[in-house]
């Protein structure tokens, strides 16, 4: 099984400053989306909380996350945005991925439309 990245555009939802676009490696055993905090600052996404999360090695550390506009292959969405570290590879997790409504294709290594998204 191979990697399958995705470009998002990132934006705040509380001002007008410029989308940030972002190669992110989409990562089924992850939850939500980490992007380095810098890139977050730099469109003006603010934290409004601290959130701990466990690390694919076992370790638990606390992040601060933000609210941001995401857009992912024309689907627009928001939801939650880790401040990564400045270092760290931007990470794209189920509940972005499935908000969007894209399922991953693991034979083509891309995103696959999901025809409705249940509201069971």
């Amino acid at each position: 099984m191979g990697l399958t990245y995705v470009d998002l555009k990132l934006s705040s939802i509380s001002n007008g400053k410029p989308a940030y676009v972002v190669k992110c490696l989409v990562d089924t055993g992850a939850t939500d989306l980490i992007v380095p905090a810098k890139m977050l600052k730099k469109i003006g996404v603010l934290p409004i909380g601290t959130r701990r999360y466990e690390l694919a090695d076992g370790r638990k550390k606390d992040y601060r996350y933000g609210l941001a506009k995401i857009e992912l292959k024309g689907e627009v969405t928001a939801g939650r945005v880790i401040f990564g570290p400045n270092a760290a590879e931007p990470l794209l997790g189920v509940t972005v991925l499935e908000s969007a409504g894209f399922v991953v294709d693991p034979r083509n290594h891309t995103l696959k439309k999901i025809p409705a998204i249940a509201l069971k």
